[in-house]
């Protein structure tokens, strides 16, 4: 498929729970879309890092930092009139708001929406990633599901990353 380009500079924000696929989606979308792509597990501090490894739920506490950096990155492409794709779960309404906020409201999401079993199998799969399959419980616990929410497009991941991406781009190109 061809580079897409949309109307305007544009962040996004690749969210969902750990296992559905923010990584692969949003390093497919940002290519398609022409967009810088950052992976929002690399901006945690290593103590966040750390905890989730021991299996420890981060509190909001321990998010607040990292969305901070998040907000800026996205902020500073779009003050230069670049757009960026970053992953990011967002689980929590009040975490997409500072977002929002951070973007002056210039941005969306993509919210990839899946099973629990099929998380816990995706999860299961990959190797070498810091996030054990035992905290997916606790992230589907402070999931705060963003229907309703302006700026957000719902993609099913129950199947091909390119498929995703695709039914992503479509529902981007609708809210811009």
């Amino acid at each position: 498929m061809a580079e897409t380009k949309l109307k305007v500079p544009l962040a996004v924000i690749v969210m969902g729970v750990s296992g559905c696929g923010k990584s692969s989606v949003g390093a497919l979308l940002a290519e398609r879309l022409g967009l810088a792509f950052i992976e929002g597990d690399g901006l945690h501090p290593a103590e966040n890092v750390e905890k989730m490894a021991q299996g420890i739920p981060l509190t909001d506490e321990d998010r607040w930092p990292w969305l901070e950096t998040i907000g800026r990155l996205m902020a500073e492409a779009l003050d230069r009139g670049e757009g960026i794709v970053v992953s990011c779960s967002a689980l929590k309404k009040i975490y997409r708001d500072r977002l929002r906020q951070a973007t002056s409201g210039r941005l969306s999401f993509v919210y990839l929406e899946g099973a629990p079993e099929l998380l816990l199998s995706r999860m299961g799969a990959r190797t070498g990633h810091f996030m054990p399959v035992s905290l997916l419980e606790s992230q589907l616990r402070t999931l705060e599901v963003p229907t309703g929410e302006a700026g957000v497009v719902t993609v099913d991941i129950d199947r091909s990353v390119e498929n995703i991406v695709e039914n992503a781009i479509r529902g981007l190109a609708r809210e811009t």
